[in-house]
C-alpha cells in the first residue's frame, strides 16, 4: 500500500484510550469553581449579584429585580423567559416563595455578623426564614437557638434555618422535606399563606361544621334528641349541647316563674281585697264610737 495518497493510521488513532476519571481534588477545584460562579451572579438577568438578593426555598441566589422581571408577563419582561423557567423549575410563582437575604457587608464583602468570616463558596452559609439575615453555617450550630442574633425575630429551628447553595445530598434532601412540610400547612417558603391553599379549605370545612352545628342546636331546642337528627356527628357532643340548652330552658322557666310571682305581688286581686277590709276593723269589731 502507499502512493494512493492516503495515511496509515496509528495504534493510538485505532484504539481510543478511556477518560480517566477525575480525582477527589479535582471534583472539589470544579465545585469550588461552580460555586463561586453562583456566589457572584444572577442566574437569570446573567448580572453581578448585589443587594437587594433573594433566595428561594432550594438556596439559590437571585436579584430581587430579576425575580420581579421573571414574574412579569412575558411580553413586558426583559429576561429570557424560556431559559429561566429551566432554571427556576416552579420554585418561585410569586414573591412569596423568596426571602430577601439580609447580607452584613464590610469592605465591599458579605459578612458573618457574628465570625466576621467572609460569606462565599469557601464558607457554608445559611439564612433565616422569614427574617432573611444571613451567617455562616458555624455560628448558627454555635448559637443553638431559635432567635435571630441581628433581630430577635424567633423563627423554628432547624426547620427555617436555610443553607445557601447547598451542595450535598443532605442539605438538598432537607430543604425539600421542608418545602412539602410547608405546603401541606398551606404556607410558602416565607411561610406567608398561600392563595387557595388547603388551610383555606380548612377554614371553609370549619365554616360547614360550625352551620352544621348551628343547625343540631335549632333541632335540639325544638326538642330533637337523636344524635342523627340534631346533625352533630359526635354523639358526646350532641348529648352535651342537648343537656345545656336544656338546662338554659329550666333555667328560663324558673326566671319567668319568679318573675310572675314578683309582679302578682304588686296586684292585689279581688279575694285579696275583701281579706284585706275584714283584716281592717277586726279590732274594732262591735265596738261604736261615739261623738
Amino acid at each position: 500500500m502507499g502512493n494512493d495518497g492516503g495515511s496509515i493510521p496509528t495504534r493510538r488513532e485505532l484504539v481510543k484510550e478511556s477518560s480517566k476519571a477525575k480525582t477527589l481534588t479535582e471534583v472539589k477545584e470544579k465545585q469550588k469553581e461552580h460555586l463561586a460562579h453562583r456566589w457572584t451572579q444572577c442566574p437569570l438577568s446573567k448580572s453581578q449579584l448585589k443587594i437587594p438578593v433573594v433566595a428561594d426555598y432550594s438556596g439559590d441566589l437571585y436579584n430581587k429585580d430579576a425575580i420581579i422581571q421573571f414574574l412579569l408577563p412575558e411580553e413586558i419582561s426583559t429576561l429570557s423567559k424560556q431559559e429561566a423557567e429551566e432554571f427556576v423549575q416552579g420554585r418561585v410563582k410569586s414573591l412569596k416563595d423568596v426571602v430577601e437575604v439580609q447580607f452584613e457587608e464590610a469592605d465591599g464583602k458579605w459578612v458573618c455578623p457574628a465570625t466576621g468570616k467572609e460569606l462565599g463558596h469557601s464558607t457554608k452559609a445559611v439564612y433565616i426564614v422569614p427574617c432573611g439575615h444571613a451567617f455562616s453555617q458555624e455560628a448558627i450550630v454555635e448559637m443553638k437557638s431559635n432567635e435571630c442574633p441581628q433581630c430577635s425575630q424567633t423563627f423554628e429551628s432547624p426547620r427555617d434555618i436555610i443553607p445557601i447553595l447547598p451542595t450535598t445530598e443532605a442539605e438538598k434532601h432537607t430543604v425539600l422535606t421542608r418545602i412539602e412540610t410547608l405546603r401541606e400547612l398551606g404556607l410558602s417558603h416565607s411561610l406567608k399563606p398561600v392563595k387557595g391553599s388547603k388551610s383555606k379549605k380548612r377554614k371553609a370545612h370549619d365554616v360547614e361544621e360550625n352551620k352544621s352545628d348551628g343547625q343540631a342546636v335549632k333541632a335540639v331546642k325544638k326538642g330533637g334528641s337523636d344524635s342523627k337528627l340534631t346533625g352533630i356527628k359526635n354523639a358526646a357532643t350532641a348529648g352535651l349541647t342537648q343537656r345545656v340548652i336544656q338546662e338554659e330552658v329550666e333555667k328560663k322557666k324558673q326566671r319567668l316563674s319568679n318573675d310572675t310571682e314578683t309582679i302578682r305581688s304588686l296586684y292585689t286581686q279581688k279575694g285579696d281585697e275583701e281579706k284585706r277590709k275584714r283584716d281592717a276593723y277586726f279590732m274594732t269589731r262591735g265596738f261604736s264610737y261615739r261623738d
